[in-house]
């Protein structure tokens, strides 16, 4: 029944972040969190979610900005391991609370950011992707602040989308690499992983055939909504 559930949940969550960019690793780790215990979710979810980043790459290939993933990845890779040091250290619900506030921060900040005008050049995405690097080998995931940064880079609907899974397929990579050389990777846990993250990578394809048919400014109230649950998510998980 838990693998099940699991399935189910990611399946919902990878076909939501197939059409906004973000909430494939939201969705399902509450799931996680009540099947398998919050320390066995994280590792798990970072190999479903980098599985799921791969079918969202693989969908969108022809329209990703190689550019911006790859200045993106040079900053943001060396911090994520770093991220995933300090979670082992840091008190359980600090860096969850925090990006919750911050999220729901976000859907103003976003909206203003969209009508200033202002582009990011590609070593002002490289600095930001740094700290963002830190957060997600931190917290389950920190989509709902990369959506936001490229976009303010220049990119929409599937150039987004595929950009932002590269770019995260590489940190998630590191990620999972980290935990491996934590020997916080047991094979149960692989298991565990590869169960989740293959529903993700299905949602990815599903979510495909949303976005090519959706407006713009919908598909950009999507991010908010999107934005708005990851934050109260984040500040729920905190408080368990």
């Amino acid at each position: 029944m838990d693998y099940l559930l699991v399935l189910v949940f990611g399946l919902v969550g990878a076909s939501l972040g197939g059409i906004v960019g973000t909430g494939s690793s939201i969705v399902p780790m509450p799931i996680l969190v009540l099947a398998w215990g919050p320390v066995e979710a994280v590792p798990v979810m970072a190999i479903a979610a980098f599985m799921g980043n791969l079918g969202r790459v693989i969908a969108w290939y022809r329209e990703v900005d190689w550019r911006a993933a790859g200045m993106f990845c040079l900053a943001a890779l060396p911090c994520a391991a770093l991220g995933v040091r300090t979670l082992l250290a840091i008190p359980a619900g600090w860096a969850e609370a925090a990006l919750g506030i911050f999220f729901l921060a976000m859907v103003p900040g976003r909206r203003r950011l969209a009508q200033s005008g202002l582009r990011l050049s590609l070593l002002q995405l490289a600095l930001l992707a740094a700290p963002l690097g830190f957060l997600t080998g931190i917290v389950v995931s920190t989509g709902p602040l990369q959506v936001p940064l490229f976009t303010a880079y220049g990119l929409d609907r599937g150039g987004l989308l595929g950009t932002e899974a590269l770019a995260s397929l590489a940190v998630y990579a590191a990620k999972v690499a980290t935990f491996a050389a934590s020997s916080a990777l047991p094979g149960k846990v692989v298991l565990e992983g590869l169960v989740a993250g293959s529903s993700l990578m299905a949602g990815a394809f599903a979510g495909r055939h949303v976005v090519l048919r959706l407006a713009p400014e919908t598909f950009r109230l999507l991010i908010d909504g999107l934005l708005v649950v990851s934050g109260l998510t984040m500040l729920w998980a905190a408080m368990r």
